[in-house]
């Protein structure tokens, strides 16, 4: 499942010349920064000297997800980090956005629908699902984590289906679906702002 549009960008979404810099959240909004848009196979991470930049391997070359493309744009939660300290990945808060195909940098205003649990190399990775703010600009109507489980479980599915095989066979192992609720919490854990 790839969303993907041609047409013009909402004014709401935004460029952060430092995403790093800007707030985990605005009102009732979660902020994500994307770094890989829908409908990608190819790995970009921001770093903060650095900037956008494709991850690569041992040798220079880029890595590319040899599997399906992204099923939705995935990128983080700004102002947030999993410490090891507390048990996380020494990373920013995973999002993905069910939406058209943004830009890599683009921040949107999302809402939090679900939290996808998973174990990778043995540690817990929390996948936070999330939809615009913006209902507009929404590619189906979900609206919490019992709209999706239960209108739209196929696109649950999907998402389970591929995060559990994005890295190949065997190498994630899904622990469980969480509700809105759950993904909150992770972020209110996670907050450095």
């Amino acid at each position: 499942m790839t969303f993907s549009s041609c047409g013009e960008k909402d004014s709401q979404l935004d460029r952060p010349s430092d995403p790093y810099a800007v707030a985990s959240t605005e009102g009732d909004a979660l902020n994500v920064i994307v770094e890989i848009p829908a409908g990608t196979n190819q790995k970009i991470e921001f770093a903060q000297k650095t900037g956008f930049a494709s991850d690569t391997l041992n040798g220079g070359r880029a890595r590319v997800i040899n599997f399906l493309p992204y099923p939705g744009n995935y990128g983080f939660v700004p102002s947030t980090l999993m410490d090891r300290a507390r048990g996380g990945d020494g990373d920013p808060l995973d999002v993905l956005v069910l939406s058209e195909s943004l830009e890599t940098g683009t921040k949107i205003a999302a809402k939090p629908i679900a939290a996808l649990l998973l174990r990778d190399r043995g540690e817990i990775d929390t996948k936070i699902i999330a939809v615009p703010a913006d209902s507009s600009l929404r590619v189906f109507d979900v609206d919490n984590f019992l709209d999706l489980a239960l209108e739209n479980d196929a696109a649950r599915s999907i998402i389970e289906t591929w995060f559990l095989n994005y890295k190949g066979p065997k190498q994630v192992e899904l622990i469980r679906w969480e509700d809105e609720s759950y993904a909150w919490r992770e972020v209110r854990k996670w907050k450095t702002d």
